[in-house]
């Protein structure tokens, strides 16, 4: 992350109502900009650029996606001009609270603690389908759904669900576990071979990423096997 130094600007000759604290304190959190919150965690700029400054090129380098300042490490935010390390294990810190009160809020996300729960879930997509389709549930740490995603669609034989993907979406949504979920149009309950293999291999592939992989469930038409209930993941 390169930094470039522009003309000093010294926050306490701003007027009151932009400076981010007192901003805060008389229009309320929702008038400040992420860049004016991020500069409050880090109190302080450098001698040529305000916190603010440092917070907007912070921003800049992540695409001010605050999804993307999240997944940074203490070492990565220090890469900025202005981030020390103090500096940065607060943003660290304040990412991490807001990513624990996103996981613990209740509404709208329904606990999957059973085979029966992740079915009840996707029996809607996947139950009349002429067609196979793989879908995955990702889950928080207290086992709520974060999103349900179709990963795949193909013929009425098979479809191909590519591990990448899967996982690709549990990093972006910063899932702590998912159930990965096809049909069988044929209505044939049996897992394939090629159900098998697949399920191994997302089961190892969690283990790198610390994703878990709590289960895959086969719909056909008003039924469901679950490898979970099957002792096979």
């Amino acid at each position: 992350m390169e930094i470039e130094d522009n003309h000093p600007l010294n926050i306490k000759s701003w007027s009151p109502e932009d400076r981010p604290r007192e901003k805060l304190l008389m229009k309320g959190t929702t008038a400040l900009s992420d860049a004016e919150l991020i500069a409050i965690l880090i109190g302080s700029g450098t001698a040529k650029l305000s916190a603010v400054d440092v917070a907007k090129k912070v921003l800049a380098h992540v695409e001010n996606n605050l999804d993307n300042l999240a997944k940074l490490s203490v070492k990565e935010l220090m890469k900025a001009k202005g981030i020390g390390e103090a500096k940065a294990i607060t943003i660290v810190a304040a990412m991490e609270l807001g990513r624990r009160r996103k996981d613990q809020s209740p509404e709208d996300k329904p606990k999957v603690d059973s085979s029966q729960s992740a079915y009840n879930l996707i029996q809607g997509d996947l139950q009349d389908l002429p067609h196979e389709e793989f879908w995955v549930l990702l889950l928080n740490r207290a086992n709520r759904l974060i999103k349900k995603k179709r990963v795949s669609e193909g013929g009425v034989s098979g479809t191909v669900a590519d591990p990448k993907i899967i996982f690709k979406l549990a990093v972006e949504e910063l899932a702590s576990g998912i159930i990965v979920a096809h049909n069988h149009p044929s209505g044939n309950l049996k897992p394939s071979d090629s159900d098998m293999n697949l399920t191994k291999k997302l089961k190892e592939a969690g283990k790198v990423l610390e994703v878990g992989v709590f289960d895959h469930i086969i719909v056909a038409q008003q039924k469901y096997f679950s490898f979970a209930d099957e002792g096979l993941i």
